[in-house]
């Protein structure tokens, strides 16, 4: 007896298959984005030194500049003095807006990559129940489709059976007459 059922057996394995895979490359892709926003944030600790260090540099060269104005220009002392203040205020402020901008993007960073993380595990975890049922339906599928083989092929013998045994009393009748 030729077994019909093997090819169903193994397609339906292969779609299981490839419907699994495809579930861990989606749950690797989220992965995958948590990570990347994660580096994203740890990220800024250092855009924000180079950033200050940069602002730092800038203003140790306008003092430099100050001291070369105070140094070679007679009575400059006091206007340097107040323009040396001035600077100072103004690179605090700056220091303290940075700071603040940093502080304020690194909160939103860290709420959106909670929420998507949040959102992340709702998606998968529904997908998964989905794709649970599509593979237990898909599991009963293949054993209705076995089984409506297996009875094609048994009635399919019997038929052929049945033709044999026709034939066969053909053939005693031919040799009777």
């Amino acid at each position: 007896m030729v077994d019909y059922t093997t090819p169903i057996t193994a397609t339906f394995e292969l779609q299981r298959r490839t419907i699994e895979q495809s579930q861990e490359a989606l749950e690797q892709g989220v992965e995958f984005q948590k990570n990347f926003q994660e580096a994203v944030i740890d990220g800024l600790d250092g855009q924000e030194d180079a950033q200050r260090r940069a602002v730092e540099l800038q203003r140790e060269a306008i003092h430099s500049t100050l001291d070369a104005v105070e140094e070679n220009v007679p009575g400059t002392e006091s206007a340097i003095s107040e323009i040396r203040e001035t600077v100072n205020d103004q690179f605090d402020q700056l220091f303290e807006n940075h700071e603040e901008a940093f502080e304020n993007i690194t909160a939103e960073l860290e709420d959106g990559a909670s929420s998507y993380d949040t959102l992340a595990v709702e998606y998968l975890d529904a997908l998964d129940d989905q794709l649970g049922m599509v593979i237990d339906a898909h599991e009963q599928l293949e054993d209705q489709s076995v089984e409506a083989t297996t009875q094609i092929t048994e009635q399919l013998q019997a038929l052929q059976q049945q033709v044999g045994e026709i034939q066969q009393q053909i053939s005693e009748m031919e040799l009777d007459e």
